[in-house]
């Protein structure tokens, strides 16, 4: 048999798709202050991410110096840095000094609710109650005006989800220290009840912040505790969607993206969609970012992305007498995962999860500028 007979029928194989490294935090940590200085335009994010790593690591040391560096940037956000750097240095074993920079803080009348809320939950994690209900109860009057009844706030919630989440957090140290309802209670039920399940589609707020159940919840199984939170999440997200598809939608610009599974089943299936995606699914998802990127500088307000499964895209072409092998078909096939409320608006919120549904925040995923490298 000649050499060329044999090649045109040999099966084809698959191109090897790259193992993916697993990162330790302090790699990480390392790698992201190192892009920091590479991306100047992301450095703030960068080293804010970096610090976070570095905390994980359990390098909190190293987590401080990296938010004094921050601060003699003059970050966006320096109410909030400097609370994290709080966080980290009594982690670091540095009780007093965080004990001092949280009261000087708390004197310079603070405005961002969420340095508010770091500050709060840090008492907390450290188990002073009575000083975390104080600093979420500041943070409440700071945001809302000491003027402001909160029985008028109502389930929509204070417009800004960092004060909401200060009154949800009061609630929630305030069940710890046994104390009576009052209206910043009620209106951490309403808001609770307003989220759609966010915490759980059956249990009230009660229930949720019962404090006997957290101990036992997180001392005997913190893994089920966040598969909890997960799974409430998820409901929340579950809600959302559904919402989403009864409210009339207009048509918007849809970029498809195939999460790793699927990739390997489109390439396997039909080998001429590597023209358009690639061989390599990281390549695809940092195409996708970038597509929706330049979409969005050229003038696109409304932009989505939508989750392309083979099936579902084959059994779309066969009821429009097409082929799935045609971008144009993939490309009707995204349009109408848009329309009919099956593909999620882009960009998602920085600290909400990523649309390549990795499971991380978006700002440290597809979203961090160092990924499209």
């Amino acid at each position: 048999m000649s050499s060329k007979s044999r090649s045109t029928t040999r099966k084809r194989v698959p191109a090897p798709r790259p193992v993916r490294r697993v990162y330790s935090a302090a790699e990480a940590a390392a790698e992201m202050e190192a892009d920091a200085e590479r991306y100047p335009e992301a450095r703030e994010e960068l080293l804010h991410d970096a610090a976070g790593e570095w905390s994980a690591a359990g390098e909190h040391g190293r987590a401080v110096a990296v938010y004094e560096r921050l601060l003699a940037d003059g970050p966006a956000a320096p109410e909030l840095t400097e609370a994290y750097r709080i966080g980290a240095l009594w982690d670091a074993g540095r009780e007093a000094e965080a004990r001092a920079a949280a009261t000087d803080l708390r004197r310079s009348r603070i405005k961002d609710a969420g340095a508010w809320n770091a500050v709060a939950e840090l008492f907390e994690a450290k188990g002073e109650y009575r000083a975390a209900a104080e600093w979420f109860t500041a943070g409440i009057t700071q945001a809302l005006g000491a003027t402001t009844p909160l029985a008028s706030v109502g389930d929509r919630g204070t417009g800004d989800d960092d004060v909401d989440m200060l009154v949800i957090g009061r609630h929630r140290v305030r069940r710890r220290l046994g104390e009576p309802h009052d209206d910043g209670d009620e209106l951490a039920h309403e808001l609770h009840q307003g989220r759609d399940g966010f915490f759980g589609e059956l249990r009230s707020l009660d229930e949720l912040h019962d404090p006997r159940r957290l101990d036992a919840t997180w001392e005997s199984d913190p893994e089920m505790m966040r598969n909890e939170m997960l799974a409430a999440e998820e409901a929340a997200a579950r809600n959302e969607r559904d919402a989403a598809a009864a409210r009339p939608r207009t048509v918007m610009p849809c970029v498809l993206f195939w999460p790793e599974v699927e990739f390997g089943r489109l390439l396997d299936t039909w080998a001429e969609a590597a023209d358009e995606y690639g061989t390599e699914h990281a390549g695809h998802l940092r195409q996708v970012e970038r597509t929706l990127r330049d979409l969005s500088d050229q003038g696109g307000v409304r932009l989505a992305v939508g989750q392309g499964s083979v099936a579902d895209l084959d059994e779309y072409a066969r009821g429009r007498d097409t082929s799935p092998a045609v971008p144009a078909t993939r490309s009707a096939y995204a349009a109408e995962l848009a329309r009919t409320g099956r593909a999620d608006d882009w960009p998602p919120p920085r600290n909400g999860p990523c649309w390549c549904r990795s499971g991380r925040k978006y700002k440290k995923c597809c979203g961090n500028p160092a990924a499209l490298s």
